[in-house]
């Protein structure tokens, strides 16, 4: 009987996969390669070889180019990032900021060749910004005025992928695997190197985990770098994976085969979601976006709706703690999704309080069954500031700290 039930589970969440379909959006008079993508409050930033930088303000209904003041040899746009105060964008050349949305761009003091960045955050404010180049990571602590190269103990330089985590900032390499830095930067430490491919091109925390995408599939780490273990069953012959995304408990990998894979599971299995998908190529970027996975291919910017893709946990694996898990995006504007787990039957409330400790929400008042859960919360309406996520029931009390940053 349970075969037969996890069977007809398995039917229907293939089925429910494979009503997903790609849509191809329209980047004005471009039609190549898109290896950035950024979410920055309503707006949608698209980074493309030769193209420069796309704006959409409709969720990639319309896209309009935002160029101005990046000269022609300088529009291979290879990762975007927002800060507090501004949008950085990296190019072959040089490293940009714009303060007003793209309407203009300024030069830094820079590098060129970023391949990406990582920003940290205290007290609502964007403070330490990173960008991983072919010659290092660099550090600023302006916003990306002013940059100073930052790579001691980095034996291998060619960076194309960070994360960060509390005051850990991890840098993947290119051949040289992944290295940990604890102190801004200043000393690095390679983690983990024998246990993994060295080609690291992707790197995303979900949860306490972080995953890596390789050319050898993905590999996922819970003890910051130390250990890492394979979870690639699906992505065998995909090549490398480029790029990583996560919402709710969903997984998202985009290979060098052109190809999008969703997992379920934290990788333990990735299956194709790729139908009418067209990429031409590696797909490199992913963003979320009000209920889209929007993705950067050799083949423009495609968008995919994300409600036919979202299963009930429950299928997959019953949960085996109580647990609440950090809300993603965050820090967040205005949405974010939280993700909870009770291993029993029996009542359970979710709210949100402000720092002065004020009711601001409840996102769950009642019966809940064994599972796993997730609620969206939006702050539109809320002053950005530190708010706390509480959850409750016959197993205990959780709480997490979000971040509303507007």
């Amino acid at each position: 009987m349970k075969r037969i039930v996890s069977l007809l589970a398995m039917f229907l969440f293939l089925g429910t996969i494979s009503l997903a379909q790609w849509v191809q959006t329209t980047l004005p008079g471009f039609n190549g390669t898109s290896h950035a993508l950024l979410v920055s409050g309503t707006n949608l930033f698209a980074g493309t070889d030769s193209g420069g930088v796309f704006l959409s303000t409709n969720n990639g209904t319309s896209w309009t180019a935002v160029n101005t003041g990046i000269g022609l040899t300088d529009r291979y746009v290879w990762a975007m990032i927002a800060t507090s105060y501004n949008v950085l964008v990296g190019t072959s050349g040089a490293t940009y900021v714009s303060t007003n949305n793209g309407a203009n761009w300024t030069s830094t003091s820079g590098s060129g060749g970023v391949s990406a960045f990582a920003m940290s955050v205290s007290n609502l404010v964007s403070t330490n910004v990173f960008a991983g180049t072919g010659g290092g990571v660099f550090l600023s602590t302006n916003n990306g005025v002013v940059w100073k190269l930052v790579k001691t103990g980095l034996t291998t330089t060619d960076v194309r992928a960070l994360a960060l985590s509390d005051t850990n900032i991890f840098a993947g390499t290119l051949g040289g695997g992944v290295f940990l830095s604890t102190n801004n930067g200043s000393k690095w430490t390679a983690v983990g190197t024998s246990q993994m491919d060295g080609s690291v091109r992707a790197l995303l925390f979900s949860g306490r985990n972080l995953f890596a995408g390789t050319g050898n599939g993905v590999y996922v780490s819970s003890d910051k770098g130390s250990n890492w273990t394979s979870v690639s069953a699906g992505l065998e012959t995909v090549g490398y994976v480029d790029a990583l995304e996560a919402y709710t408990t969903n997984l998202y990998a985009g290979t060098w085969s052109g190809e999008v894979f969703l997992s379920t599971n934290n990788g333990m299995n990735w299956t194709s979601i790729s139908t009418n998908l067209v990429a031409n190529g590696p797909v490199h970027a992913f963003a979320i976006s009000n209920g889209f996975l929007f993705a950067g291919t050799n083949n423009g910017v495609w968008r995919l709706p994300l409600s036919v893709n979202t299963i009930d946990p429950g299928w997959v694996h019953s949960p085996e703690t109580f647990s609440l898990t950090q809300n993603f995006p965050n820090p967040f504007n205005p949405s974010t999704q939280i993700v909870f787990s009770v291993t029993k039957e029996g009542p359970v409330t979710l709210r949100v309080f402000d720092i002065l400790g004020r009711e601001v929400a409840t996102l769950v008042n009642g019966n809940r069954k064994a599972g796993e859960y997730s609620e969206r919360f939006v702050g539109s309406r809320l002053a950005s500031g530190v708010y706390m996520c509480v959850l409750q029931s016959a197993e205990g009390r959780l709480t997490s700290r979000m971040m509303l940053l507007k």
